[in-house]
């Protein structure tokens, strides 16, 4: 590095980047955006100019090839998470990849364990938008006993995004650009892993209503590679089961939220409104749980990336280990459905990616 400088190059300046990670950087004393490539050269430039960013890549492969580029952020599509991320590994270069962490879990596992070779380099995932603000309240009020023994888990996803079939196919329901994601089922699911114990087991049902949609890039009625309806029931490893009910097709009463019911009490977390309700044994009424101000969580991505570069702190949201655990997760519930049958995690094998 430069003098201490920190300099960022940027494969895929989408909205998360221009919104995010290019405003979050700017911030940052001793770091500096040198670099931006993006699916064309045209909308490059425009970020370029926009953000002050002095050099133009045609490709990304000449963005990691750059001496003069310490760390990589992609903000590109999941087909590229791995490849890119290999590949900025290999040249030394710390990485910043944007969520879902890859197309399927062998992706993720090939990345993962690329990093564990190189342990001198940062490697994070962008976490889960969900929840931070709450986080650190929800954990130490499970710590404390709130909840008793965890008994349940209830996670909610409906949006009406698809439900007008005039909507376009967008990239997530083309799985050459997103694997094995779907809906909001990964994000929802590294969320809950704050909270609750990974999954041990899960038996999913995932369907198409809307099987046909017109494809942009060719103007033609393509099939919908992901599904738009996901339902999953779980089991943990601390013997609380759960259930998961996903759709982008409903037209009323849409909304996300995680809740946690045990012996003791119960939490939710209405994850589209920022709210936690509670209730204790004894009590009938779902009340607001007031965040205090000192465990009041938010988004401090791109500062917790440098500050992992600088040695200040370790990775927590989100370490490539967890986005291992969340891809994996998402690849049993696409076996499950596909089979019918339920999938036993961790995964003892990979699918081949088309299943």
């Amino acid at each position: 590095m430069s003098a201490g400088e920190i300099r960022v190059g940027i494969v895929g300046a989408g909205q998360i980047a221009r919104k995010r990670h290019l405003p979050g950087f700017k911030e940052l004393p001793g770091v500096r955006v040198v670099g931006v490539c993006n699916l064309h050269r045209e909308s490059a430039a425009r970020v370029a100019r926009e953000f002050g960013i002095p050099k133009i890549y045609g490709n990304w492969e000449h963005l990691i090839e750059d001496d003069e580029i310490d760390a990589v952020v992609i903000g590109a599509w999941p087909y590229l998470h791995c490849p890119v991320t290999l590949a900025a590994l290999d040249a030394g270069k710390h990485v910043l990849t944007q969520a879902r962490m890859a197309m399927n879990a062998r992706e993720a596992q090939r990345m993962y364990d690329h990093a564990q070779g190189v342990p001198h380099l940062t490697t994070m995932v962008v976490p889960s938008p969900y929840g931070l603000s709450g986080d650190a309240f929800l954990q130490s009020l499970i710590a404390g006993g709130y909840l008793g023994t965890l008994r349940e888990v209830h996670v909610r996803g409906l949006s009406s995004d698809l439900a007008d079939p005039e909507t376009p196919l967008g990239w997530r329901q083309m799985t050459k650009y997103s694997g094995f994601n779907m809906l909001n089922l990964g994000i929802l699911y590294e969320t809950v892993l704050r909270w609750v114990p990974p999954a041990n087991r899960v038996f999913a049902f995932a369907w198409k209503h809307i099987g046909k949609r017109i494809d942009p890039e060719s103007g033609r009625a393509t099939k919908t590679g992901t599904p738009d309806s996901v339902q999953v029931l779980t089991t943990h490893t601390d013997g609380s089961a759960g259930v998961y009910r996903l759709s982008g097709v409903v037209l009323h009463d849409v909304g996300m939220s995680i809740g946690l019911y045990g012996s003791a009490g119960t939490l939710v977390y209405d994850l589209t409104h920022d709210v936690i309700r509670g209730a204790r044994l004894g009590e009938s009424t779902l009340e607001p749980l007031r965040i205090p101000s000192k465990l009041r969580g938010g988004w401090q991505v791109e500062s917790d990336f440098i500050a992992a570069i600088r040695g200040e702190k370790r990775v927590t949201r989100t370490d490539f280990a967890t986005g291992v655990q969340y891809m994996q997760f998402t690849e049993a519930v696409a076996r499950s459905s596909r089979h019918q049958a339920p999938v036993v995690l961790p995964l003892r094998e990979f699918s081949n990616p088309s299943l």
